[in-house]
């Protein structure tokens, strides 16, 4: 071991010109620059559609013939005509017959507006129909199939009060079809999506909205509703395999946004990294918050909760395009998130709203507390973190001005009182986030300029385009994604990853419909 023993008491002289000569050699010696965004290259790793994945399903309730001992208990049956349908387990099926006209709901579990419904069949003989029955004592919503000799003529919505059908309407979109497979019905707070899966991808056969006549989102009904399947036979059987409901991941995901701690930096724990991202429904007001969560090592994205948000006015709101942040100094859960449930009622009217939670919202089924705070407007996909060096809190969103545009406010307090510091930017924007590359602060956008924009922070200046090697779109389809940009920690086989979503609608729903897209995982690398 060489051990440099020099005292500047012994030799003044020589030790300052030792001083000297060791700082211009240090001087000399390369300085490791931080990299600038737009020097990393982001490689595509995988990518990922999620289509009612089974795998990814947060179980609520199930009726499973295999393990059924003691029906009557278990799974009440209720019939509602003179004439009773038999009801038998056989061969790890509910078998349902009847030789005349029958009515006949089984019970299967409690009520969640927003869960996903599968209803597994087998064999379906004669004439009849079978579906979902959700309801109470007053009030009840059917979704049903009508079919004959196993094909189906038509499929109906309809509503009841006190016995008495109050509505009813066709919603059949696809027809065709042999009542076979899986009936898939995705609830979506104030409509509903029903498909039809047999071989391959699962066929939306009915779209319904139903909040004018019955709001599911009102908090009495999820304490008070009961699920059920509805068998209604003119004369035959029908075999049951299974039914389940779940949060599941839907069909498309987008706006994917890192949770994160107060100043922006990601959160990890349990060595994953943890996400929002809006699981879709149809169109708008129709999808759903959900939180998911990936080792950023690998490429294992798993759901892990739901998130509806309650502004004190008796309805559970399915709100999206949240960022959620845990703030370490008050021990809370907060964020914001954009008011895009305000499309099921025409008065209301698009805001942003801040939102907070004592309980952690990352996992299964969560309600956070919502406010407005005077943002109302077309403006969306919030970003909040705390400026340390400022003392402020500072939010880039966007705002549209013909098209929507990055534009980045300020405030002394996380929850009110936000005024413009920079932008608009110039160009289109959507999915606008704030992260440290290097120890510094960047902006980034998705646009439709068919580029991912790195802005300045906080003047907004435009400091570049995000490098990909395969972007997640083509030559016609539509770029405004959300970039999604991380810096990770040291360990990983990339410093840097990128989750973005494209922005291919799922294929046969009708009318107007936001249903993208796939995940897409990219890591990152200045060498």
């Amino acid at each position: 071991m060489l051990i440099l023993d020099f005292p500047a008491s012994r030799n003044p002289m020589r030790f300052s010109i030792f001083l000297f000569l060791i700082l211009a050699v240090m001087a000399l010696l390369p300085i490791q620059a931080q990299p600038e965004p737009d020097d990393i290259l982001f490689v595509r790793q995988g990518v990922k559609r999620f289509v009612f994945d089974i795998e990814q399903g947060i179980p609520l309730s199930s009726l499973d013939p295999k393990s059924i001992i003691g029906l009557a208990s278990m799974h009440p049956v209720t019939h509602y005509m003179e004439e009773e349908a038999e009801l038998v387990l056989e061969e790890g099926q509910l078998v349902v017959r009847s030789e005349s006209e029958t009515q006949t709901s089984i019970w299967f579990g409690g009520f969640n507006p927003f869960a996903t419904y599968v209803l597994d069949l087998g064999d379906v003989k004669g004439r009849g129909e079978i579906g979902f029955a959700f309801g109470d004592a007053e009030r009840q919503l059917r979704v049903t199939v009508q079919y004959t000799d196993g094909e189906i003529r038509d499929t109906i919505m309809e509503i009841y009060n006190d016995s008495s059908r109050i509505f009813s309407e066709s919603i059949l979109t696809r027809s065709g079809n042999m009542v076979s497979g899986k009936l898939i019905l995705q609830m979506l707070g104030s409509g509903l999506t029903l498909y039809l899966q047999q071989e391959g991808l699962p066929l939306a056969i009915g779209q319904g909205e139903f909040s004018r006549q019955l709001d599911l989102r009102k908090k009495k009904y999820i304490h008070q509703f009961q699920s059920h399947v509805f068998v209604g036979i003119d004369s035959g059987v029908v075999q049951i395999n299974h039914v389940k409901a779940g949060l599941g991941a839907g069909m498309g995901l987008a706006d994917i946004r890192a949770i994160t701690y107060e100043d922006g930096s990601p959160l990890m724990d349990q060595g994953r990294i943890w996400y929002t991202m809006t699981i879709r429904g149809r169109a708008l007001p129709h999808p759903l918050q959900g939180v998911f969560s990936l080792d950023p090592s690998v490429f294992d994205i798993r759901l892990e909760g739901v998130i509806l948000f309650d502004r004190n006015d008796g309805l559970l709101r399915n709100e999206v395009a949240s960022h959620v942040f845990f703030d370490r100094k008050e021990q809370l859960w907060k964020g914001l998130t954009t008011g895009f449930s305000a499309y099921a009622d025409p008065t209301e009217e698009k805001q942003l709203l801040t939102i907070q939670s004592k309980k952690d919202p990352r996992f299964g089924f969560s309600v956070m507390q919502a406010e407005p705070f005077g943002m109302v407007g077309d403006i969306e996909d919030p970003h909040l973190i705390y400026d340390e060096g400022v003392g402020k809190w500072r939010m880039l969103t966007c705002i549209n001005q013909n098209g929507y545009k990055a534009i980045l406010l300020e405030s002394e307090h996380w929850n009110k009182g936000f005024v413009p510091v920079a932008g608009p930017v110039s160009v289109n924007s959507t999915g606008t986030s704030i992260q440290k590359i290097g120890g510094k602060r960047f902006c980034f956008s998705g646009s439709s300029e068919r580029d991912i924009f790195i802005y300045s922070y906080p003047d907004l200046k435009e400091a570049g385009t995000l490098k990909m090697d395969l972007p997640p779109w083509d030559a016609n389809s539509g770029t405004r994604v959300w970039p999604n940009v991380i810096e990770l920690p040291e360990g990983y086989p990339s410093r840097y990853l990128a989750l973005m979503m494209d922005r291919y609608n799922y294929p046969g729903i009708s009318g107007p419909q936001w249903t993208y897209g796939a995940i897409y995982l990219y890591h990152g690398s200045t060498e």
